[in-house]
């Protein structure tokens, strides 16, 4: 038996549940969804669950506007009249109880408001940031990044002037290995739109 077929709805829902970001659950449970439970059978269910984790990828990575919002809404409205078993209309209950959560709008850019996941848990949404005030210029979470996103020189004895360290956003992957190691809490997690470092 195909051990993706045994996948159930109410244990992706459960993994979902863990996340604190409303659009990380949907987007979890909908990919799970599509890998295993979903027959394939019914065109509302399975073209819906598709397009809808296209919207929510974009949402989770920071491309995401109004619109894709509202398609979210019109598809798992669309998913619950029309599609013919209960996982289909399962699946559009949880996107829309997600949706009314509260979370989502923020994800959106709007008029004086930039894009954020209040939870800090959308990649495309947050960066990793060193706090100049906390950095000792350890070197260790430097040494920690694999991806060769970590600038800036080691402390020497007896030798000041030293700058802090700096992440490069474009080479970061947002892996976290940087925060967890760094002995000092001078790496912080941040909106990636706001202009200094908030506590995740």
């Amino acid at each position: 038996m195909d051990e993706k077929k045994e996948l159930k709805v109410e244990d992706i829902k459960g993994a979902a549940q863990a996340k604190a970001c409303p659009v990380q659950k949907a987007l979890h449970y909908v990919t799970g969804f599509l890998e295993g439970p979903m027959c394939g059978k019914c065109f509302p269910c399975s073209m819906g669950s598709f397009e809808a984790r296209r919207r929510l990828e974009n949402i989770a990575e920071g491309r995401g506007t109004g619109a894709d919002e509202s398609a979210l809404r019109r598809i798992a409205g669309h998913m619950l009249e029309a599609s013919m078993c209960k996982k289909g209309k399962d699946t559009a209950r949880f996107i829309l109880e997600w949706i009314e959560d509260g979370g989502f709008s923020a994800h959106v850019s709007s008029p004086g408001a930039a894009a954020r996941c209040p939870e800090k848990q959308c990649l495309g949404l947050i960066e990793f940031r060193v706090v100049p005030e906390k950095c000792s210029r350890c070197g260790v979470c430097k040494d920690a990044c694999a991806h060769g996103a970590v600038f800036g020189e080691k402390r020497k004895p007896y030798l000041t002037g030293y700058p802090p360290f700096e992440i490069r956003q474009k080479r970061c992957v947002k892996c976290g290995d940087c925060l967890r190691a760094c002995p000092e809490g001078a790496i912080e997690v941040a909106d990636a739109a706001a202009a200094e470092p908030v506590k995740a």
